[in-house]
């Protein structure tokens, strides 16, 4: 493919020369007739040495002696250009004779169902549902239009998912929360976890990640949210619109998230609290208690961003400060 067609279907302004493209690949593994982007200020050093035909770059880029793509958001640009190279599996319309639709389910038309899926009485699926072999869709489930399930996905009892959903590989949705009272014997009795997961339209799980139904009432994941592998998502939670939840973060139950929220890897979240709109936490930050809007926080307990920093280089220092301080207690003593 031409650049030219490239910046023509990417609304981009092409500089230098008009090179044929062969595929879309990192900065570092880029050569001869090959497309990369630079989105990070970090790596700008490497577009000038870089051995691509074309570098996707912001408008005020310097210029670079390979061609450039010129746009406003490079990042988005590349995800955009990656689809022109790479055509993912499709799997074809129809159900495969070892799947198991109850006669009480209903499912929409252009679904193609893998082996093995099961699909539970009154379950109600929408049009152009893509299950991947093991699914498991439970009694009563009601999801929407253009579902995508990969395999060994459960979607439990009851549990309402939104269209354009994508549930990667392992995903358990609804799972029962961890309720239990504790007996006057010292032993623990089961809450029965009757509440729901709601998963609003445009949200993604990752792999092996689980949210969890609560004893009454809903937990829910609300428009475009996208959650990464291995991520736990506590009973009666409410996770806002467009946050990133990523590796390894756990929430704890009724753990209120805003709009926007970024929760970098293994970010833990205490339960019954609630974090503000477009907060970042950095990674393995511990939150234990609210977060007011609009901070970037880091550590634990959580503290603004720059301060940790600050605390962080002081760490290293504390043995030799410690010895200096006890220096001068020693000096101030001998000296009374």
């Amino acid at each position: 493919m031409r650049l030219s067609e490239i910046a023509a279907r990417l609304d981009c302004v092409l500089k230098g020369d008009d090179a044929e493209i062969s595929a879309v690949v990192g900065i570092d593994e880029s050569g001869p007739g090959h497309l990369t982007f630079v989105s990070n200020p970090k790596y700008a050093a490497k577009a000038k040495d870089t051995k691509a035909s074309a570098v996707i770059v912001s408008p005020d880029f310097p210029d670079i002696p390979v061609a450039t793509l010129r746009h406003s958001n490079p990042y988005l640009t590349f995800a955009r250009a990656v689809e022109f190279f790479y055509t993912p599996p499709r799997q074809e319309h129809g159900k495969d004779s070892t799947a198991r639709i109850a006669a009480s389910a209903r499912v929409g038309e252009g679904a193609s169902i893998g082996p093995f899926v099961v699909v539970e009485d009154d379950v109600v699926i929408g049009a152009n549902c893509v299950l991947h072999p093991f699914v498991h869709i439970c009694r009563g489930a009601r999801i929407g239009d253009s579902f995508k399930a990969y395999s060994h996905v459960t979607v439990r009892e009851f549990c309402r998912i939104g269209n354009n959903v994508i549930l990667q590989d392992g995903a358990k949705i609804g799972t029962d929360g961890y309720g239990y009272a504790k007996k006057d014997d010292g032993s623990y009795y089961k809450i029965v976890q009757s509440g729901i997961v709601v998963l609003e339209d445009d949200v993604e799980v990752g792999a092996n990640s689980s949210i969890d139904r609560g004893t009454i009432g809903e937990t829910r994941i609300r428009r475009g949210a996208k959650i990464d592998n291995l991520v736990q998502v506590g009973h009666a939670s409410d996770v806002g619109e467009d946050t990133l939840l990523c590796a390894q973060v756990g929430l704890a139950g009724s753990s209120k998230i805003g709009r926007s929220v970024i929760l970098t890897g293994q970010v833990g979240v205490a339960g019954h609290l609630e974090i503000g709109d477009r907060v970042v936490a950095t990674a393995q930050t511990g939150i234990p208690s609210s977060v007011e809007p609009d901070k970037v926080i880091s550590g634990y307990p959580a503290i603004e961003n720059k301060m940790w920093l600050k605390s962080s280089a002081i760490f290293k220092r504390l043995p030799e400060l410690l010895k200096r301080i006890e220096a001068l207690e020693k000096s101030a003593g001998q000296g009374a």
